[in-house]
């Protein structure tokens, strides 16, 4: 009987996923989804966890706004691609609008603006449309932390303006190498600020502005809290300065003025070359957003008063720092934005083991300063946002935590 001969079996190739690129590789997690992570587990523990880390409006968008969406949602001409050259145009006309009856500022709604999907898409992707290897992106520090890393990402260099309480938060323009001055593209700027709730002054604007046409900057404004303003006051802009138009954009998003964080919509303004670069850029990457959210946008922009909102912000703002002021803890009190920004009451501890003991101690969820940069070490931030708090309950609840937790020391 003939032998069978046996099966030859060839080693089974395991299968390896291509590796990340080299840019990905440079850059550390996301700060907020690390965050975020952090929370789960601690949730998990079956903790009660108060959260002022990510600066999420907590009040939902408001009635008008979700009703306008509904109505649009219906037009079947919102169900296509917005074949539009720089976004919906009702949309940007409203954005214009906004423009002018809030800050004076006048501008061409189809040639000096364009839609962004939320301003974080839009300043990530500025940096994407002007740098190559060997140029620089001037960022704050601290500061928001998509400005460094898309700047890093698009292979561009990046030269910290240093923000502290010496300065008045706002960048020594001075200090600028003339090396780093010729050779930057892009100077981002964010007033109110993230992390420090900072506001900008006209003159430094007026001083960004013939800084940036004496070396061929494109100066770049982050208003995302453009109206998010304490006391009755109101934010000065970089557009409002004359001249700017010259040399600077500004995007505003409807996240944080309108509870709007979650339907990824804003608008970028001023130089039309700069406005023109970015959506050369966006046309090969996105197809703008749904233009039923633009309209519902557009009405936002015309007919909302978000002040009650502005004005819970406040209330819990006061309870915050008034509260801890008693507990010793000397809080600044911010005039805009959703932060405040503290010193770390402690100086055996660093600003992440500040957070950390705050996470473990008293079960709230703060930022630590480095998070936004070497200049935010010896700081916290903490977010006037909060899930489930109605009137600012909770904020008298972190008050009493933090006092009876002992995490202030001596």
């Amino acid at each position: 009987m003939a032998k069978v001969a046996e099966p030859k079996f060839q080693p089974v190739k395991i299968y390896s996923m291509p590796a990340p690129s080299a840019r990905l590789n440079k850059i550390p997690p996301y700060l907020f989804a690390e965050i975020a992570r952090i929370k789960r587990e601690a949730i998990a523990s079956g903790a009660d966890i108060i959260d002022l880390g990510i600066g999420d409006p907590d009040v939902p968008t408001p009635d008008a706004v979700i009703e306008a969406l509904c109505q649009s949602a219906k037009d079947p001409a919102t169900h296509r691609y917005d074949e539009s050259a720089n976004g919906w145009p009702d949309f940007l006309k409203a954005g214009a609008e906004f423009l002018s009856r809030e800050f004076g500022v006048l501008v061409d709604p189809e040639k000096e603006m364009a839609q962004v999907i939320g301003s974080k898409e839009g300043l990530a992707h500025l940096a994407w449309a002007y740098l190559d290897e060997g140029d620089y992106a001037i960022v704050p520090n601290p500061g928001y932390p998509v400005y460094r890393i898309n700047a890093q990402m698009a292979g561009g260099e990046v030269f910290d303006t240093p923000l502290n309480e010496g300065n008045n938060y706002l960048p020594d323009l001075s200090a600028i190498p003339t090396e780093v001055a010729k050779k930057a593209k892009l100077f981002y700027v964010c007033y109110p600020g993230n992390p420090t709730s900072k506001p900008a002054t006209a003159e430094f604007y007026r001083d960004l502005v013939a800084f940036c046409r004496d070396h061929d900057i494109l100066a770049v404004g982050d208003m995302a809290y453009a109206n998010v303003a304490y006391d009755g006051g109101k934010h000065v802009t970089l557009l409002q300065q004359p001249g700017a138009k010259e040399v600077a954009i500004e995007f505003h998003s409807l996240s944080k003025i309108f509870n709007m964080t979650g339907w990824r919509l804003g608008f970028v303004a001023g130089n039309p070359d700069a406005v023109a670069t970015l959506q050369k850029l966006k046309s090969n990457i996105d197809s703008k957003q749904f233009p039923a959210i633009a309209e519902a946008g557009a009405y936002a922009l015309r007919h909302v008063n978000n002040q009650a909102t502005i004005d819970l912000y406040q209330k819990r703002r006061d309870i915050l720092v008034s509260g801890l002021r008693e507990l010793g803890w000397n809080v600044p009190s911010p005039s805009g934005a959703l932060y405040v920004w503290a010193p770390v009451p402690r100086p055996d501890l660093t600003s992440a083991e500040f957070a950390g003991a705050m996470l473990k101690e008293a079960h709230i969820v703060a930022i630590p300063g480095t998070g936004y940069g070497s200049e935010g070490e010896g700081y916290v931030r903490m977010s006037l946002t909060l899930a489930g708090d109605k009137d600012g309950e909770r904020f008298h609840e972190v008050v009493r935590r933090i006092g009876e937790s002992g995490i202030l020391g001596g």
